[in-house]
Formats: structure tokens, C-alpha cells, sequence
């Protein structure tokens, strides 16, 4: 019993996707999705694993595992937009498909339970990002997070002209807005993480994404906890947070609650095991 508290956390996303998976195949009739599922859902599980198990590369694994096989796999290889653009034309189809099951699952209700992991374990974009030097902010944040509506706001436009103008082979189009969408975000991430000196300045201030999961995220279920009675407020999982937040306080209105991406680096480096 010991040991199945021990691993309830994998065991539980491991539940939840696997339910997905089966409920999609049957629903859709499609066994690509009892395939894609369960291999997100084993990969996410293996690495929380090794995390308790204390392999230091647990999440790095995660991040290789999943963002690669979105980005290669289903962005190039099956030519699906995976990107806010590609949930955008689905849903304007009327189309329960690829990003919009994507999005349901991994952005806008799955959120509820693991709240941003999705950020820190299966982000295409961060996976790149995390290999960059300033893996701890070396700058305070900047309040300049309203931008990442804007950005919002612009990938809703672009497609929404598209089905206006009533232009053709718009899935074409999409396929190659993919690929333009990933090298801008990659240029723009990578250029902002040696401006601010912060590997998440991407994530924090120009990501469109988090006009979904932010909101969500703030009721998930998953959450680091402070043991009040343990911490000795040293400050440490503060500054060792690549998202500047307070995760001493427990409460759901802490400071920058809503931008934990489960990391874990605040748990691995508490020194009393507070967290």
C-alpha cells in the first residue's frame, strides 16, 4: 500500500490518458488515437517516475519523448497543425479532430487536473528553450505578460481571414503556417532568452497558449505544497524557479500561481524537503 502511495501520482495521469485514449478510439472509431494517447500518457508517467526515483533527467526525457513526436511526427510527418492556428481552422470547420482533441485534452481541460504541465513535460517549443544557459532567471519579471493575449488574438485573425477571404487548400496553408510558426517561435524564444537572460521569457510574456491554461490551471488538482511546519524560509525555491513562483504560500491566489509549469526544481532543491 505503501508503495502505491508512493506512485500515485504517475499511476493516476497514467489512468487518465489511457481513459482518453480508449474513449477517443471508440467514439471516433480510430485506433491512431488509443496509439497517441497512451504513448503521451506512458511517457508523462515514466517521467514522473524517475523523478521520484530521483533520476536527475526525468523531465528532459518527458520533454524529448512528447515534443518530438508532436513536432515530427504529427507536425511534419502527418502535416497536422499542432499549433493555436491548427485549433483555430478545426474548430471553424465544425471538426473534432487533431488540434481540437489536442487542445481539449492537453490546454483547456486537462488543466483542471495537472494544471500547466503541459508547459514543463510536453511543450515542443520549451524543449528547445530548457537547453539554453539561463535555466534560472537572472532578471525580476517583467509586466509585459499582456502581450501573449495580443499573440492570442493574432493566430484567431490569421485563420479567421482565411475562412472570410474564403481562400483555398487552406489545410495547405495551415500545414505550412506550422512550419513558419515554429521557426518564428523559435527565433523569438531563443533571442528573448539571452535579452532577459531567462530561458521562459518565451513562455512568460509571448506564449498564446497561456490565455487558455492560465485560467484553467488555477483549479488544477496536481499542485505543489508547502509544508508550512518544515520550511525554514531560506528562499531557495524561489530562486531556483524558472517561473517566479511563491510556492511557499499554498494558498490559490499565491504570486504567480497560475504559471507553475511542475517543474519540480523547487522540490529537488528544498533543502528540509518542504515541498
Amino acid at each position: 500500500m505503501k508503495t502505491i502511495r508512493k506512485y500515485l501520482h504517475p499511476i493516476l495521469i497514467l489512468i487518465v490518458f489511457e481513459a482518453v485514449a480508449v474513449i477517443l478510439w471508440l467514439t471516433k472509431n480510430n485506433l491512431f488515437y488509443l496509439f497517441n494517447f497512451s504513448y503521451i500518457g506512458c511517457s508523462i508517467s515514466l517521467g514522473i517516475f524517475l523523478f521520484i526515483r530521483k533520476y536527475r533527467h526525468a523531465r528532459r526525457i518527458v520533454q524529448l519523448l512528447v515534443g518530438l513526436y508532436m513536432l515530427i511526427y504529427l507536425g511534419l510527418i502527418c502535416r497536422e497543425n499542432m499549433q493555436i492556428e491548427g485549433f483555430w481552422y478545426y474548430l471553424f470547420t465544425g471538426v473534432f479532430e487533431a488540434a481540437t482533441i489536442h487542445y481539449a485534452v492537453a490546454k483547456i481541460f486537462g488543466p483542471l487536473i495537472f494544471g500547466r504541465g503541459w508547459c514543463g513535460y510536453a511543450c515542443w517549443t520549451a524543449m528547445i528553450l530548457d537547453f539554453l544557459p539561463y535555466k534560472v532567471p537572472a532578471q525580476p519579471r517583467k509586466k509585459i505578460g499582456w502581450i501573449r493575449t495580443i499573440t492570442f488574438a493574432l493566430s484567431l485573425i490569421f485563420v479567421a481571414a482565411l475562412f472570410l477571404a474564403k481562400v483555398g487548400n487552406i489545410e495547405r496553408i495551415m500545414f505550412w503556417a506550422f512550419i513558419a510558426g515554429n521557426i518564428v517561435y523559435y527565433g523569438i524564444g531563443i533571442t528573448l532568452a539571452f535579452v532577459f537572460k531567462d530561458n521562459r521569457a518565451f513562455c512568460k510574456y509571448i506564449c498564446p497558449i497561456t490565455v487558455f491554461l492560465k485560467p484553467m490551471s488555477y483549479f488544477s488538482l496536481i499542485r505543489v505544497k508547502c509544508k508550512t511546519d518544515l520550511c525554514v524560509h531560506c528562499g531557495k525555491c524561489r530562486r531556483v524557479c524558472p517561473m517566479d513562483v511563491d510556492v511557499t504560500d499554498n494558498s490559490r491566489k499565491r504570486e504567480n500561481g497560475t504559471e507553475c509549469i511542475l517543474c519540480m526544481e523547487c522540490v529537488k532543491n528544498c533543502p528540509k524537503n518542504a515541498l
